[in-house]
This record gives structure tokens, C-alpha cells and sequence, in this order.
């Protein structure tokens, strides 16, 4: 994971944050670093990418719920998840009200950003290549998620 870590640090990788958003969580800078993982940090807090096939999430195949690793917000369920093959945990629809999508003009392309509706963190961006019902593909960083297992 230093791989997210080091990028992060290149000024050009990190998004500004919006000012203009107001969310249910909020810390400060100093208490994110305290609460979250640097890779968590490094990809919620300041949007880097973790590298592809590296999250253990993207094998997981049990009934339940993918939640934001910050905050704990139930985002996916896992019957909407689905291989991808891109090599990120991907999903074809939210939970309701769980994200939020605004644009991103990162990299010299136009993106749609996800993010977790509770906390604001940087999720992944969602693309139009996905599968039906909805066509579309919500590539998820897996270290910004963690994993709430079926109770029942």
C-alpha cells in the first residue's frame, strides 16, 4: 500500500477539498490521520487510487454490506456487486442516500467522483460501462470500505 501513500503526496494526485459541502461526520485533518489506516487516509481524505487487484475486497463474495471505512455508512450491498474485471471492487448501484457524485476534472478528464454521503470521503467514481439494470459501474477503492457480513 505504500504505493497509495506515495502518490498521495504528489500534489497533483490529491482533489481540493469542496468547500461548499457540509457533512454529518466531520473531523479535523489531525483526527482523520488518528481514526483512519495512510491508505485509508490517503484515498478517502485526499482521493489517491489504490493500485488494482490489491484489495481484498474484490474476492468478496458473502451476503451483506460494504460500508465506508470512515464513517461506517452502509454504501453497496453485495447483491450488487459483481467482478468487473478492472481489478477494483465494483458494484452497479448505491444503497439510497449513501453517496453522493459530483464531478471531477482530475487528470485532464471529466469523471464522476463518488462519495460517501455521510463523511464526504472519496469513494471511486462511477462509470457508464456497467451491467444491467442500471448500465452502470461503480469502481470502488477497496481500502475505502470495509465489510459488514450478513447476520442472517
Amino acid at each position: 500500500m505504500a504505493a497509495v501513500t506515495a502518490a498521495a503526496a504528489q500534489r497533483w494526485w490529491i482533489r481540493a477539498p469542496q468547500a461548499n459541502q457540509v457533512f454529518e461526520i466531520v473531523h479535523s485533518d489531525d483526527e482523520w490521520r488518528r481514526l483512519l489506516t495512510p491508505e485509508q487516509y490517503a484515498v478517502l481524505r485526499e482521493g489517491a487510487t489504490e493500485p488494482p487487484f490489491s484489495s481484498p475486497l474484490l474476492h468478496e463474495e458473502r451476503r451483506g454490506a460494504f460500508a465506508c471505512a470512515g464513517c461506517g455508512l452502509d454504501l453497496f450491498s453485495s447483491t450488487t456487486k459483481f467482478d468487473s474485471g478492472t481489478g477494483w471492487p465494483s458494484f452497479w448501484a448505491p444503497l439510497d442516500n449513501a453517496v453522493n457524485e459530483t464531478e471531477d476534472t482530475s487528470f485532464f478528464m471529466v469523471r464522476t467522483e463518488v462519495q460517501c454521503h455521510r463523511c464526504g470521503g472519496h469513494l471511486g467514481h462511477v462509470f457508464n460501462d456497467g451491467p444491467q439494470p442500471t448500465g452502470l459501474r461503480y469502481c470502488m477503492n477497496g481500502v475505502a470500505l470495509v465489510f459488514k457480513p450478513a447476520t442472517a
